[in-house]
């Protein structure tokens, strides 16, 4: 999921920084090409991110060092690509999202810089000031996906309450959304009908609760 924020001057920034505006959404990264600076621990974990919600998400890994974990799931993976070398400008090209996660700053401020020149969403590893966005921690249930968002002033905190998520959502979300689905085909009417109806039937879940 990739929530999207824009820099601003740092005195905005610090006023909005205790405001989560960011606003969510989920992206088809298989239809996209993503460009990961850094092969270090931290490019190991945000690879490891991109492939467990989009397997077959495009994914270009540069970096002059590359953890052999990395190697790994590229050697299982034909949409990853792996170079082996410091970052180039070049690197750029033909690429739709970028995520930075070098132990240089500078050099991260310097990628950043550059990705935006070419009007390219960039995410730098521990820097929220640089990032257009963030990476959510993710709860999945099958098809259903809940991600989480601290506006990037805890990941520890996203982390705790992506566990706490995962306990207390039942197991059995699949089979309900997949009845869902076949009612909603069912259905005759227009769009506002069908809303209405579904809003009827789903109140269970509503009234379930408060009881």
């Amino acid at each position: 999921m990739l929530p999207v924020c824009r820099r601003k001057p740092r005195s905005l920034y610090l006023t909005n920084y205790l405001l989560n505006n960011l606003f969510p959404i989920f992206v088809k990264l298989e239809q996209l090409h993503t460009l990961i600076v850094g092969g270090g621990y931290v490019g190991l974990e945000k690879i490891s991110a991109v492939l467990a919600n989009s397997p077959q998400a495009m994914v270009t890994l540069v970096a002059p060092e590359i953890r052999e974990e990395i190697r790994e799931l590229a050697a299982s993976n034909a949409k990853v690509s792996l170079i082996n070398r410091k970052f180039e400008e070049t690197d750029l090209f033909e690429k739709d999202l970028v995520i930075v996660a070098t132990n240089d700053k500078a050099e991260n401020e310097n990628i950043s810089n550059l990705a935006r020149a070419r009007h390219l969403l960039t995410n730098v590893a521990d820097t929220p000031g640089l990032c257009d966005f963030y990476l959510s921690s993710v709860v999945r249930k099958g098809n259903l996906k809940v991600a989480i968002s601290t506006n990037g002033m805890s990941p520890t905190m996203a982390k705790r309450l992506k566990e706490v998520l995962a306990e207390a959502l039942p197991d059995n979300l699949e089979t309900a959304m997949e009845q869902l689905k076949a009612v909603r085909e069912m259905l005759r009417g227009d769009f506002t009908s069908k809303v209405d109806e579904l809003n009827k039937i789903t109140s269970v879940l509503i009234s379930r609760k408060e009881e």
